[in-house]
């Protein structure tokens, strides 16, 4: 007589409440979590990117140099982004004979971002691309939007505290300052390499 194939055995369910199962159970939820931060990252990531590019695009091609006033002058403007889209709601939901407000979820939304922003701005600072130092403007101007090389971006808080003359006359001190920094750094290379001949001597 023939042989008969033994068919593959069915594969053994697991029983509900066997450590198998709370196995499986947790890693689903592990899985499910990573996936949920990754695009949340994503979504994060994308938002910075759109924000710094608005920045990018702001920036004068022949200017080489941004005072803490210039920042803010820009930031203002950044704030006042969402105004034609606000007034096109108003406008949409002035005619009459409408019923209920049209674009109410999409302008609460547009009105809790400029108002946390303002906050921010009047308070600890406005995070922004680090336009006033000259090295880190230099390296923004020269970013493609590409969000892998976001974190060699420098950001800088800045906030509308102390805008004035005084704050200008420091602002020429920091500057200076950098620049002496840049400057000490290159000549803390040139010893640093100098020791080092030295040593292997």
């Amino acid at each position: 007589m023939p042989k008969t194939q033994k068919g593959k055995a069915a594969e053994k369910v697991v029983h509900p409440y066997s450590r198998k199962a709370a196995y499986l159970a947790r890693e689903e939820i592990r899985l499910k979590r990573k996936e949920k931060q990754k695009t949340e990252k994503a979504t994060r990531l994308s938002s910075i990117g759109e924000k710094l590019l608005w920045f990018q695009s702001q920036l004068e091609p022949t200017k080489t140099t941004y005072t803490k006033k210039d920042a803010c002058d820009i930031i203002e403007r950044y704030l006042h982004r969402f105004d034609s889209e606000l007034e096109q709601i108003e406008l949409m939901n002035s005619i009459k004979g409408r019923q209920g407000r049209l674009h109410g979820a999409r302008e609460a939304v547009i009105k809790q971002t400029i108002e946390r922003e303002r906050a921010q701005y009047e308070g600890v600072g406005f995070e922004i691309p680090d336009i006033i130092n000259t090295k880190h403007l230099k390296m923004f101007r020269e970013w493609t939007g590409d969000l892998k090389k976001l974190p060699n971006i420098k950001l800088k808080k800045v906030s509308n505290k102390g805008l004035g003359t005084s704050n200008e006359e420091g602002e020429k001190h920091d500057a200076e300052d950098s620049h002496e920094e840049e400057e000490n750094d290159d000549n803390l290379d040139d010893e640093q390499l100098d020791e080092a001949i030295l040593m292997s001597d």
